[in-house]
């Protein structure tokens, strides 16, 4: 009896060594966001035009579009790799919540998704409607990936209670949803610019004037109740100084992206400085979940020691 519970304590996987392959997990995913963005606006998307080959062999002959996508299938693969060993990680560490382990699950199931999501994607010559599920699709399971290493650095460092007044921790919870319309809408202008895949590829059909001008109103939607947010957490900084630098960081985040989304505009959407915009959307996705989750359940080193959530 003694030696199964040795074998079976061996086979533990510690919160320390669980939160690195997390970590690994959510950069692998946001490697996949860029590389995606960067077959999209270097028109690569059918670089390779079947799947899962890439032309008549499994690798690319020549050619830099199909070298482009074939090395975006291969980090995503990886990615799956990854998310696995994390999912099969989770199980072994006991102090984690179930919930966690089943997203951890939902995580891998979600990239594995992508598989057949993007063949879909290939064979109907890159539908700009598929193309932003596919994009969608990346940042839902990149958000899973984030709760799941933020719940792992939680059972290594502790967790203290929610922060703020109900109503406060409410209106973070919201901006999840508001963000994810931000990024949505981003896409749709991104879907009706000159940036559809390929030369020939068909674009959304809806003038980038209009989609910009929903696209402008969503930020500010958002922007306006992050303020609100960040305005609590700038009062309470000395008790939550963590969190505060958190939101700190996302108001940084904001400010670059604005600017950026202004300069890319007027200067006619160069496909390098969309990419950026791109990677600081998932940025800012990333960000504001981890935001939401440190209100909702902070862990111990980002507040004082005696704060008391109200």
């Amino acid at each position: 009896m003694d030696s199964v519970l040795s074998r079976a304590r061996s086979r533990e996987v510690s919160s320390a060594r669980f939160l690195r392959i997390a970590v690994l997990a959510v950069l692998s995913l946001f490697v996949v966001v860029t590389t995606g963005a960067v077959v999209r606006l270097t028109a690569s998307g059918l670089g390779c035009d079947n799947w899962p080959r890439c032309g008549s062999t499994p690798f690319p002959e020549k050619g830099g579009h199909a070298f482009i996508e074939f090395g975006n299938r291969v980090i995503a693969f990886s990615s799956i790799v990854v998310t696995l060993i994390a999912w099969l990680a989770s199980r072994r560490v006991s102090v984690l919540p179930p919930w966690v382990r089943t997203l951890a699950l939902a995580v891998w199931l979600g990239t594995v998704a992508q598989i057949p999501l993007g063949g879909i994607t290939v064979i109907f010559d890159l539908h700009p409607l598929l193309v932003m599920t596919h994009f969608l699709l990346a940042l839902v399971v990149l958000a899973g990936a984030v709760v799941v290493a933020l719940e792992a650095w939680l059972a290594e460092a502790g967790r203290s209670g929610p922060l703020g007044p109900r109503w406060w921790r409410r209106l973070a919870l919201a901006g999840i949803p508001v963000c994810l319309a931000l990024v949505v809408t981003g896409a749709v202008v991104s879907a009706s610019g000159p940036h559809s895949g390929g030369k020939d590829i068909r674009r959304l059909g809806i003038s980038i004037v209009d989609t910009v001008y929903v696209h402008v109103r969503v930020v500010a939607v958002f922007g306006i109740g992050f303020l609100i947010v960040a305005s609590w957490l700038w009062r309470h900084r000395r008790e939550v100084p963590g969190v505060a630098a958190l939101a700190g960081v996302l108001l940084a985040l904001l400010v670059v992206q604005m600017i950026l989304g202004e300069v890319q505009y007027r200067s006619h959407l160069p496909w390098w400085l969309v990419l950026i915009h791109v990677s600081f959307a998932a940025a800012i996705w990333s960000t504001t979940v981890a935001l939401v989750h440190a209100v909702w359940r902070p862990a111990t080193p980002l507040v004082s020691k005696g704060f008391a959530s109200q």
